[in-house]
């Protein structure tokens, strides 16, 4: 049950659009199903008095404004309050008696009309379809004064998910407030009329949070809106700083043909000027960040270099979520910048599933938990050195590089989903569960390519080879809940394991490290997931295609990466991958 609030000062008018056939003639058989004494005039029904709906209407807009009228100047300008309360399309049809408790509890709860205060407001309830009705109130009481409305969406909610428990019918998720704005009915009207796929509000939310991504200041989060095609108009201080800052869309104008701005705190909490300062400090402190141990090499593209110093910052982020730290609060709209920055750079095949999963972690980057020592410079130079090195193929390193950071990704969502669980953030925890199913979907389509291709050369193992990392297998995971999937599952973990022997590794002991780096309870294929850890760990390529190479001249095979000598079993690593220096 969704209620939808809005303030006004035209009770007549509101009145004639309620009781009106709508926008596209939506609305039936419009009549009431309560009011403040039970006796108000109904102009869908009332007959009986004056066989004029309109002469109805009018009394009844009257009865309402009674108090504003007397009280003059004390009343408020903004004197009707408007609540529209929807049921979920999979619930029951309420009965107009049902509707009528609905709506009374509903002014009760926001301390419109009391029950059992004779001087409460004045309101009706109206029903024109089979799903909703839309409250309608006064804000003057009968001694004169104004009712005291405080937070009065938040009470509305409350008594929405009481309500919903009660009757029933579809239960949400309880809100805290820090949710971002959804378009108005005119909005999107206004979008289905010129052919945009949705509202302008939503496409350039979108924009702001793509722009911020990475950005290392405020000049290069400006260029960027701009480089996005947006309008862009900053506010400035008497001081010449600046105070805030509007975007438009291209050709987005009212009636008077003027721009429609959006300033970024109306776009969403965490788009204020202020709060995006605030990022952009956390993540680009004076002191250079670490950079990475062993690197990359150096064949390989960019963006293919950028996705595996993601990987390995996406896997700290992960380690601080599983901590329950207060502090890993920061780090959530960081992930969400890597999302924006893997999806804006993905290859086709897997766009469109990774910017859906950016889109649904922004609702889960934002709660009311404050990290006091924030530094998220690790992922959001992560995040800038994935945008600056453009955008991946679909194909060999670059795709399987791509496979690597989003079944990462999966995970790290997942630890973002448990971390708000705890704290009881019931919405960012399942907006935090949806990412994770697009990026599921997104890695199947990623990595269908590199994983068979790692399954067929696993196939091509002999006999004793098999028996022999399927036997360091078993070792490394004695005594714990984990159980790989075995026989042609396994082929692709056992292929990475040889081309690791290879390389210049100790199986049992890079196998060990993979599995201590962090907790693989969540995973949906503990093979994959090894798979690649392992291949970044190792520096093995991500595409099989790079395995085995000839030596110019030889005929020999040329080892995946430099051998090197065998390491130790080592903690989590808290890698920050280095920051690059911007292109501009």
């Amino acid at each position: 049950m969704v209620p939808k609030i809005r303030r006004g000062s035209r009770t007549h008018g509101l009145l004639v659009y309620l009781y009106g056939p709508g926008k596209r003639d939506e609305h039936t058989d419009p009549h009431l199903v309560g009011s403040w004494d039970g006796f108000a005039p109904d102009p869908g029904r009332d007959t009986s008095v004056d066989p004029d709906p309109k002469a109805t209407l009018a009394r009844l807009a009257a009865a309402l404004d009674l108090r504003v009228k007397q009280a003059g100047t004390a009343a408020p300008a903004q004197h009707v309050w408007h609540c529209s309360v929807r049921i979920d399309p999979g619930d029951r049809t309420l009965t107009d008696a049902e509707w009528n408790a609905v709506a009374r509890r509903l002014v009760h709860a926001v301390n419109l009309a009391p029950e059992g205060d004779l001087d409460g407001c004045r309101w009706v309830a109206v029903r024109h379809a089979e799903d909703h009705i839309h409250i309608l109130a006064t804000m003057v009481r009968g001694d004169l004064r104004r009712p005291r409305m405080n937070y009065d969406f938040k009470k509305a909610q409350a008594e929405c998910r009481r309500i919903e428990k009660e009757m029933g019918l579809r239960r949400l998720n309880p809100g805290d407030g820090t949710g971002a704005k959804t378009p108005t009915s005119a909005e999107r009207f206004k979008a289905e009329r010129t052919g945009r796929p949705e509202a302008s509000r939503e496409t350039l939310r979108e924009a702001v949070r793509q722009a911020v991504a990475g950005a290392a200041d405020e000049n290069e989060f400006f260029t960027r809106l701009r480089e996005a095609g947006l309008r862009v108009q900053t506010v400035p201080l008497p001081s010449g700083d600046l105070r805030g800052y509007k975007v438009a869309l291209p050709g987005d104008r009212n009636r008077f043909g003027e721009p429609i701005w959006f300033s970024g705190s109306t776009l969403a909490p965490d788009l204020s000027l202020p709060k995006i300062r605030r990022r952009l400090a956390d993540g680009n402190s004076d002191e250079a960040a670490p950079t990475a141990v062993g690197g990359c090499r150096t064949d390989w593209s960019r963006p293919a270099r950028a996705r595996r110093d993601a990987t390995e910052a996406a896997e700290h982020v992960a380690t601080v979520l599983d901590g329950g730290d207060d502090e890993a609060a920061a780090q959530l709209p960081a992930v969400g910048e890597l999302l924006d920055a893997v999806a804006q750079t993905a290859p086709a095949a897997t766009r469109a599933e990774l910017r859906a999963a950016a889109r649904a972690f922004e609702r889960a980057t934002r709660s009311h938990v404050r990290a006091e020592r924030a530094d998220t410079r690790a992922v959001r130079a992560a995040a800038r050195g994935v945008i600056q090195a453009g955008a991946a193929l679909g194909r060999g390193e670059d795709g399987g590089t791509t496979a690597m950071v989003v079944a990462t990704l999966v995970l790290v969502v997942l630890a973002a989903a448990r971390w708000h669980s705890a704290r009881g953030h019931a919405q960012q925890a399942q907006a935090a569960r949806l990412t994770a199913e697009h990026l599921r979907a997104a890695y199947r389509q990623a990595a269908s390519g590199p994983i068979q291709a790692l399954r067929d050369q696993g196939r091509m193992l002999g006999g004793a080879e098999r028996q022999k990392y399927e036997s360091t297998i078993r070792t490394a995971l004695a005594g714990s809940s984990l159980r790989p999937s075995t026989g042609a599952q396994s082929d692709a973990l056992l292929a990475t394991l040889a081309q690791a022997e290879e390389a210049g590794y100790d199986p049992e002991v890079l196998l060990q490290e993979a599995i201590d780096l962090r907790e693989l309870d969540s995973a949906d294929n503990v093979n994959d997931v090894l798979v690649w850890r392992l291949r970044r760990i190792a520096q093995l390529p991500a595409h099989p295609s790079d395995v085995h190479r000839p030596y110019a001249g030889t005929g020999r095979a040329t080892p995946a990466v430099p051998a090197r000598p065998v390491r130790a079993p080592a903690p989590a690593p808290s890698f920050e991958p280095g920051r690059r220096s911007p292109r501009r």
